[in-house]
């Protein structure tokens, strides 16, 4: 590793800001992003999750589907399509070998196109309930035309028995370095994971957590995993209710991750994807990338 990049993939927002985000006057819309990672390695960037996508935004209303633009009510900027911002920093789409996804709900692999060369790497069960998309609900969260250029799928199960500070792992990503690793979260979707990724220690603090714990939509308010008082919006909260495939499954989880944040929140930094709270703490110290560094004269 040498770099990790925050990006806000899709700005969204819905109305009722006090019962989305909590701290906004009622009648004001919310403020939700999509959190993504973009991680320099020496096998090339990694990207993790999309969000909305160059073509998302060029045709809205089948790409992403009227009941998503009407509850959500997205920006559809292109600066914000992670191939700009990709770009932005000096790279090229082609940089990005590999995408790794959490799930594959339309505001997260939206950007899979304006990558067609990327191995793109998900969770076996994610992978198969998206492409058989048997019922009404999940041909609505998960849009066949963010696929359509035929990625090269790389999927995988979870039953190797690999572990990751107590959960269930997948740590060995074709193509990819062991830092990075998928940890089953289902209730979400059926396939829902999140990524671990491992800092680069020379590069941080001694007193800097070590892992990095993208919880996709494992949670959607940093509030949800508070370990000493938990709580959600009543907006989220609702959503999350609607959207969700197995609840039991999905409270379990959230359960789980504050307990992680309890016992290990001196190694462990865990966010999830919409949470702007957490993305804003992130984007306050960005790094800039090794080919910004060259572009300027500087040595990386």
């Amino acid at each position: 590793m040498t770099r990790i990049h925050h990006l806000n993939c899709g700005t969204m927002q819905p109305v009722g800001g006090r019962l989305i985000n909590g701290n906004r006057p009622p009648f004001r819309t919310a403020r939700m992003v999509c959190h993504c990672l973009l991680i320099e390695t020496d096998q090339g960037l990694v990207l993790v999750d999309t969000g909305v996508g160059l073509h998302d935004i060029a045709n809205p209303g089948q790409s992403l589907g009227r009941a998503f633009l009407f509850l959500t009510r997205p920006r559809l900027d292109p600066a914000e399509t992670a191939v700009r911002q990709v770009t932005e920093l000096g790279y090229a789409a082609d940089d990005v070998r590999h995408i790794v996804l959490t799930h594959l709900d339309l505001d997260h692999a939206g950007g899979l196109p304006d990558f067609p060369k990327a191995k793109v790497h998900l969770h076996a069960t994610e992978h198969r309930v998206a492409m058989k998309a048997a019922t009404r609900a999940e041909r609505s969260r998960y849009r066949t035309g963010q696929w359509a250029h035929r990625p090269d799928w790389v999927t995988y199960n979870s039953d190797g028995g690999d572990h990751w500070f107590g959960f269930e792992a997948v740590r060995q990503l074709q193509g990819i370095p062991a830092d990075i690793a998928l940890i089953p979260l289902p209730g979400h979707t059926r396939g829902h994971t999140g990524v671990a990724v491992r800092r680069q220690a020379e590069t941080d603090s001694a007193t800097s957590p070590h892992w990095l714990l993208h919880a996709g939509d494992a949670y959607f308010s940093h509030r949800e995993i508070d370990p000493l008082a938990p709580h959600s919006t009543p907006g989220l909260a609702l959503f999350q209710t609607l959207v969700q495939v197995d609840g039991p499954a999905r409270h379990r989880n959230q359960a789980r991750l504050r307990e992680l944040a309890k016992e290990h929140g001196d190694q462990i930094e865990i966010f999830s994807a919409h949470d702007p709270v957490e993305l804003d703490r992130y984007r306050q110290n960005e790094p800039r990338t090794v080919a910004q560094e060259r572009q300027a004269g500087q040595p990386s």
